[in-house]
């Protein structure tokens, strides 16, 4: 192969490395936007159903407590790691451990809504975001998660 044959191919190589990625960027985008989605009719159904939503804490990575976040919302796991806020978003309520949160609370920005919580993931445990969510609604007002 010449050094033009080389160059050709590398370019080629190079466009289709882009293309990939912007089609996966779409395909996440996407993905991302359904979830939304779910996460609205949520927050909409809850409402009307009377499903209080209550103040919601973060827990240290490594350790015990719980710190504050000033988010209110409903917890979707048992282990109240994962919950949607009142304003629509998914919420990853594990934190560093610090004493700055421990004091002040914890800051948690929201996490990109999949449609699969957990796909991925190293200990193999995913469940479809609906299914989350369908079981918070079932479980009614008096449950916390």
């Amino acid at each position: 192969m010449g050094q033009r044959d080389q160059q050709d191919w590398a370019r080629q190589r190079q466009r289709a490395i882009a293309a990939h990625a912007a089609d996966q960027q779409r395909r996440r985008a996407s993905e991302a936007q359904q979830a939304a989605d779910l996460l609205a009719d949520f927050v909409a159904t809850a409402r009307r159903h009377g499903i209080a939503a209550q103040h919601l804490s973060a827990r240290p990575h490594h350790g015990r407590g719980r710190y504050r976040t000033g988010l209110h919302g409903w917890y979707l796991k048992s282990d109240r790691t994962l919950a949607v806020g009142t304003d629509g978003n998914l919420y990853l309520l594990t934190v560093p451990a610090s004493l700055r949160s421990r004091l002040a609370g914890a800051r948690v920005s929201p996490t990109e809504p999949r449609l699969v919580i957990g796909a991925g993931g190293r200990d193999g445990e995913s469940i479809p975001l609906a299914t989350l969510l369908d079981r918070r609604l079932a479980a009614g007002p008096g449950q916390s998660g």
